[in-house]
């Protein structure tokens, strides 16, 4: 993204916006993880650790869509979970980063059981 002003252009990467997205979602409750997008994100995160695992970051239309894969804790409500990650995601980013977000896409790819007592 860039942004131009009389002092000069301020650009700001995909990687960074999906990096405020992955700790905003990360510290939402009942989120205890990322999955991969597809299998190929899978494998190569076996390879390299990535900060930004399941995050998918668009610029369209001078606003910003968010794609989110995360595990859900078990015994959660889910609709409840998603929910709060895509207002609480939307929230950190838009204060962050300054530039509207049309959409925050929350997809739930598995439960996840924490403490099994």
């Amino acid at each position: 993204m860039k942004d131009s002003n009389p002092l000069g252009n301020i650009f700001v990467s995909y990687r960074a916006i999906a990096t405020v997205a992955y700790q905003s979602a990360l510290s939402s409750y009942g989120v205890v993880g990322f999955a991969a997008k597809n299998l190929a994100e899978g494998l190569a995160q076996v390879l390299v650790k990535d900060p930004t695992l399941g995050v998918d970051v668009r610029y369209v239309n001078n606003s910003i869509q968010i794609d989110l894969y995360i595990i859900v804790e078990y015994g959660t409500r889910i609709k409840m979970v998603a929910s709060s990650v895509a207002d609480n995601v939307r929230y950190q980013v838009e204060k962050t980063i300054g530039i509207p977000v049309s959409q925050v896409n929350v997809h739930v790819r598995g439960l996840r059981v924490s403490n099994p007592d």
